[in-house]
């Protein structure tokens, strides 16, 4: 089995461990990523998550706008000044806000979902699984994997980063948690699109 450096790098940029925990991490789940991180978090190991404990005050409120029709302003908090100021910080809140307009995500995480809008899904889902005859005894399940997804689809933090698809915009959060060694927040967004009817 062989464990590629890139995976070690990233894992080390997700986490903020060093590379030596890193590749122990990888070694341990024979080289799956997703296992890797997953033990790591069980372990408390991510210094990111630790991070995510503290208050985070300070921090920018980004814009974009798309082509003068599409416009979005998103706030982004961190906990000092200093890392406010930080050109990687900067830089991680203009792509957060165009990411925004190309996905035009409704929530920033699953947890800003209202109940009323999780339960209306939820019964929507379940009378289309009764109806396609599955079995009563799984449907609870394929209903939780049918909302995972929906919400997946709307939830910025759940969304595929549009710079780079195989991590989420959450995953890019973490990792410049990790790189900033600050607790970094996506707080709220707005998106306006010419035309449209709030």
């Amino acid at each position: 089995m062989t464990i590629s450096i890139d995976d070690i790098k990233r894992l080390k940029n997700l986490t903020g461990v060093g590379l030596t925990d890193a590749k122990a991490a990888l070694t341990e789940a024979n080289g799956d990523f997703d296992k890797a991180l997953e033990a790591m978090r069980k372990k408390g190991m991510t210094k990111a998550e630790k991070r995510g404990e503290r208050e985070a005050r300070e921090g920018v409120i980004g814009s974009y706008i798309h082509d003068n029709r599409i416009g979005v302003i998103v706030e982004v908090n961190c906990e000092t000044d200093f890392v406010a100021k930080n050109e990687k910080f900067t830089d991680l809140v203009k792509d957060v806000a165009m990411h925004i307009a190309a996905s035009s995500p409704e929530y920033v995480s699953v947890d800003d979902i209202p109940t009323e809008i999780r339960e209306k899904q939820s019964a929507e889902f379940t009378e289309k699984v009764v109806a396609e005859g599955k079995p009563a005894d799984k449907a609870p399940m394929i209903v939780e994997g049918m909302l995972k997804k929906y919400f997946a689809e709307r939830c910025l933090m759940d969304q595929p980063f549009i710079k780079n698809p195989d991590q989420t915009v959450g995953e890019l959060v973490k990792e410049a948690n990790a790189q900033l060694g600050e607790n970094i927040v996506v707080r709220r967004f707005s998106r306006m699109q010419l035309g449209e009817i709030a």
